[in-house]
């Protein structure tokens, strides 16, 4: 395997594996859901989801990556010949790599995100530019389908590329390949900046929010918990799919991440860290959005809960609204799609650098020429998102790789430790290189909760597909972006898992 770069230190580790879990997820995908499920109710779902079934997948990641000292691929394909006890042998050599394509799974659904994530990127680079001069004018709705997406009325109708968006997404890639450039030791340096200044930005957004006229309109809203929407299975599939996507496991960011801890590294104590980190930024997080929506929903005459539609449309129409009606409203606006990047940007090379650290340990790329190539092939497929049908096809590839990619690589995950290597062989392990320990509580969350869940729930996401098409698209789009996608990753996964590396 090849030699990786290690953290300089475990604030840089713990800096990192934040910032990959904080994103954009954390300041409108959060808001959103939370918005659609009930406010509190959904914290509630949230919150429990959280420690039953995400921590517990953020420790196993950790362990297994600070154990074995590979990226996905490598760590995965190794998981059955440290449990059983196999000795250095010819016929291990034989065997080994029976879970490789796992790990090669997971890569591929974090690749696939990145391709459309950094084009959210570059619609918010476009957008920090015209805050300058609040470009959007008076009607930010319009701006933003009709001027920046040129949003077409159907997924097929492709309508004309965008190239202030591609513009847009090559300066996001670039900024990717760069943090990323010299593995750890780029990233240790990079995430000082990209995760402390956000956190102070959101701060000034909760501040001003609060403060706003109708803004405890909108907290109450957040907090009060409509505990009815506790009945509906729908919540529990987006608290837990939102746990997923936070916290970045199932993407094999986390296992690449823990194996360039140096020896003698805690693995307990940063999974917890990094967990509440990340909720606490989505919390906190929320008040800021909340704030503002009871603002704006002052200013239309209505409720709270008329005035969001979704993810993006916060981001891109809501807030620019508010803030044309803030004091020294292009500041604010650059500000916001400043946090926006510095959020998103750790998200998005954690994602490269999860991929790039594979194709180092099983080809041995130069690292350069990994960055490179991955970030040049999603930008190629990325151009696809800046047409108009781009949105479209954004949300439909989206809720096939959280709803169905995320979830199976948690099934098999958790299936192979509980049931190959033994749970409690790596909670074991864990604990001996932790000040923190972990009960039996940790075990049955492995072997029977994780499981349970991934399971049912890619059923029920399997059978809402059957009943409706998703979106509403027509079936032969939904078989392209999503069913063709999903299975097309899991054979080039299988394919990769039998390419014999150049080590051996």
């Amino acid at each position: 395997m090849a030699q990786h770069t290690l953290w300089e230190s475990r604030r840089a580790f713990v800096l990192a594996s934040i910032g990959s879990a904080i994103g954009l997820g954390n300041v409108w995908r959060f808001p959103y859901i939370c918005y659609k499920f009930g406010g509190g109710a959904f914290l509630f779902a949230y919150v429990i989801a959280l420690v039953l079934i995400g921590i517990p997948l953020l420790a196993l990641e950790f362990a297994i990556g600070y154990k074995l000292k590979g990226s996905a691929p490598y760590s995965l394909g190794k998981l059955r010949y440290n449990l059983v006890g196999y000795e250095e042998n010819e016929e291990r050599m034989q065997r080994k790599g029976k879970f490789e394509w796992i790990g090669w799974f997971a890569l591929l659904v974090s690749f696939g995100i990145v391709t459309y994530y950094a084009v959210i990127m570059g619609w918010a680079t476009n957008y920090l530019v015209y805050s300058f001069k609040l470009s959007w004018g008076s009607d930010p709705r319009s701006f933003f389908y009709q001027h920046v997406l040129e949003l077409s009325d159907g997924i097929f109708n492709f309508g004309r590329i965008q190239w202030p968006i591609v513009l847009g997404l090559a300066v996001s890639w670039i900024w990717i390949v760069l943090s990323i450039w010299k593995g750890a030791k780029t990233v240790g340096k990079v995430v000082y900046v990209t995760v402390v200044l956000p956190w102070l930005l959101l701060l000034v957004f909760v501040i001003r929010g609060l403060t706003l006229p109708g803004a405890m309109e909108g907290v109450k809203y957040y907090l009060t918990p409509r505990f009815e929407f506790l009945l509906n299975p729908a919540l529990w599939h987006a608290a837990i799919s939102q746990v997923f996507f936070s916290l970045s496991v199932g993407f094999g960011i986390m296992i690449a991440y823990a194996s360039f801890l140096p020896p003698g590294s805690d693995v307990l104590n940063n999974a917890f860290l990094v967990a509440f980190s990340d909720a606490a930024t989505a919390y906190v997080g929320g008040f800021a959005v909340f704030s503002a929506l009871g603002y704006y929903a002052r200013i239309l005459g209505t409720t709270v809960d008329k005035v969001m539609k979704s993810g993006p449309e916060l981001a891109f129409v809501t807030y620019p609204t508010i803030i044309n009606h803030l004091p020294l409203a292009p500041l604010f606006g650059v500000l916001f799609f400043l946090m926006l990047l510095t959020l998103a940007v750790d998200s998005a090379f954690s994602m490269v650098e999860g991929s790039a650290a594979a194709l180092i340990d099983k080809f041995h790329f130069p690292r350069k020429k990994a960055n490179i190539g991955i970030a040049v092939v999603a930008f190629v497929i990325g151009i696809l998102y800046t047409t108009g049908a781009g949105l479209y096809w954004l949300d439909l590839v989206d809720h096939f790789m959280n709803n169905f990619g995320l979830f199976v690589v948690a099934l098999l995950e958790s299936l192979v430790i509980a049931y190959v290597y033994g749970a409690e062989n790596l909670r074991n392990y864990a604990n001996s290189v932790s000040e923190l320990k972990v009960g039996r509580w940790w075990s049955l969350s492995i072997t029977a909760l994780v499981p349970a869940a991934s399971f049912v729930l890619l059923i029920y996401s399997f059978r809402q597909v059957l009943l409706k098409p998703y979106g509403g698209y027509p079936r032969v789009a939904e078989i392209l972006g999503g069913w063709l996608l999903v299975i097309g990753f899991l054979v080039i996964a299988f394919v990769l898992s039998r390419r014999k590396s150049k080590e051996a």
